[in-house]
């Protein structure tokens, strides 16, 4: 039996034991063992995924970010990046014509932005959750006539290869220890699992001493496996509704109900404009911009660094590496400086976006 029919076995047998707190336990082992099997579908090494176009994923990274472009064949993926990016993936309205990753650059506000379209998505087609996994932000592109349906398949395929789309981290701390058994501590009530269905999951995974903190409402048992198992990504993700010139306006006012949503039209261009400022927003990139000495500042080529990798130490090694070596002090000037004539700072200053720097050499 391969892996993916195991996966679906016990699917199977999830989906008709109903949930009571004479069953929790069972579930609990099963959600252990499914993470457990998905698990090897992540793997490079992983027993049988399946699937695949036996297409190759070696794509070299440009831009200070990453964008792929995730979707059922023929929803306008190619069309919309052909047009983003000025980089000619071939467009049909047949299923199945894009069969190799095209990496392809959009510049937004200054910043370059790598744009990647993936074949379209099928089910077991691990290489191309492979590469969706390493992406900053997530684009799944739907057909405004059927979204909710495939945005359903499509969530479900990524959250089964580990991608967690526009969630948090759980707050949850699993401590082992070598004795003393199991202790469970929850600052909040348990509303979604209860300590036997905890002790399950602990139990399939051979954990019989530890310490489990629960800090966050409404954690569930597939929380408590994601934590252990250690491998999940947290990856933004906004809908791209397509084809809107194809439906009426009343309907348009529907598909705004939906979250991380936005609709457009590729082929007529509507709509493509908030597309992007959300883009920008999603990937919250800091913007900050070089001053030479007597000199006004450069606002041409702005260096983009990623939120949570901006110090000033960041900032110089993103020009040359032995920058932060010959540095003295820094002078910035914007929304991180404490005064608008600018503050003297040192390599573990975080900017901010639009800062304007200058470095002081020994």
């Amino acid at each position: 039996m391969t892996t993916v029919q195991k996966i679906k076995e016990i699917e199977d047998e999830m989906a008709k034991t109903q949930k009571n707190k004479a069953t929790s336990y069972h579930l609990g082992q099963l959600k252990a063992k499914l993470a457990k099997l998905r698990r090897e579908l992540i793997s490079p090494s992983g027993g049988g995924g399946g699937g695949g176009a036996g297409v190759g994923f070696d794509v070299a990274r440009t831009g200070v970010a990453s964008v792929g472009f995730v979707g059922f064949p023929s929803v306008g993926k190619s069309t919309l990046m052909s047009k983003l990016t000025g980089t000619h993936s071939e467009v049909s309205e047949i299923d199945f014509t894009t069969l190799t990753t095209v990496p392809g650059t959009v510049k937004v506000h200054g910043a370059p932005i790598q744009i990647l379209d993936l074949p379209g998505i099928i089910e077991g087609a691990n290489d191309v959750i492979a590469v969706a996994r390493t992406c900053n932000l997530i684009f799944i592109v739907l057909d405004v006539l059927k979204p909710l349906g495939d945005k359903k398949i499509i969530e479900g395929e990524l959250e089964g290869f580990g991608i967690r789309l526009n969630k948090k981290p759980p707050s949850i701390l699993v401590r082992k220890k070598e004795k003393g058994g199991i202790a469970i501590t929850n600052t909040v009530p348990l509303t979604n699992v209860d300590q036997d269905e905890i002790k399950a999951v602990l139990s399939e995974y051979k954990l019989s001493n530890c310490d489990v903190t629960i800090r966050e409402p409404n954690i569930t048992a597939d929380d408590l496996v994601d934590v252990i198992e250690g491998n999940r990504v947290y990856i933004p993700a906004i809908y791209v509704l397509n084809k809107i010139d194809a439906i009426s306006i009343e309907e348009l006012d529907l598909l705004y109900k939906i979250p991380h949503s936005v609709p457009i039209s590729s082929r007529e261009w509507l709509n493509v404009d908030e597309l992007i400022e959300y883009m920008w927003e999603a990937l919250d990139l800091v913007r900050v911009y070089t001053k030479p000495r007597g000199l006004s500042p450069d606002y041409s080529q702005p260096v983009v660094l990623r939120r949570g990798k901006c110090s000033v130490e960041d900032f110089c090694n993103a020009i040359h590496k032995e920058i932060a070596k010959q540095m003295k002090y820094a002078i910035v000037w914007g929304a991180s400086a404490k005064h608008s004539r600018g503050q003297k700072v040192g390599l573990d200053h975080i900017l901010e976006d639009e800062d304007v720097v200058h470095i002081s050499k020994k």
